[in-house]
């Protein structure tokens, strides 16, 4: 199977340490910062940056979906993976300082359909995906400013 890829990135007017202790604490600062798609957010364990697990539900085209991860910190301060196993699937959040602020990149990777199977279904998660990740950074973006 190909591995698909769906990204969005903005630039946010905060430190980018202040950013990524936002995506970085499960516990205070990530719940505040979820769009409405996402609910029953719970950490298992842990609860700041890498070996938290945690538990959500997604709701997407009036159907819930529900996703158990792990944070892993590649890079610590600059870097952070939650891996779904059940999905073979990882979501990142790349911040990077830029001018006064960070670049933000958030990206999803999954295992998808190869041909035009693999187009459509691409097409498709980009659709549903792009929004929310569109508004998790302006959430990001408001928030960071309180901190």
């Amino acid at each position: 199977m190909p591995r698909h890829r769906i990204s969005a990135s903005a630039d946010i007017a905060a430190p980018a340490a202040t950013v990524y202790r936002v995506f970085a604490d499960y516990r205070q600062h990530h719940p505040r910062i979820l769009p409405a798609a996402f609910s029953n957010f719970a950490v298992q364990e842990g609860g700041v940056g890498a070996g938290t697990t945690f538990t959500f539900d997604l709701r997407v085209l009036g159907r819930v979906k529900h996703y158990a991860g792990v944070a892993y910190e590649p890079e610590p301060g600059r870097y952070l993976v939650e891996k779904y196993p059940a999905e073979h699937s990882e979501t990142s959040f790349l911040v990077e300082p830029a001018g006064v602020g960070c670049r933000v990149t958030i990206t999803t990777e999954f295992d998808g359909r190869s041909g035009i199977a693999g187009r459509i279904e691409r097409w498709m998660v980009e659709r549903i995906l792009r929004p929310i990740y569109d508004d998790e950074l302006a959430r990001v973006a408001e928030y960071a400013r309180t901190l």
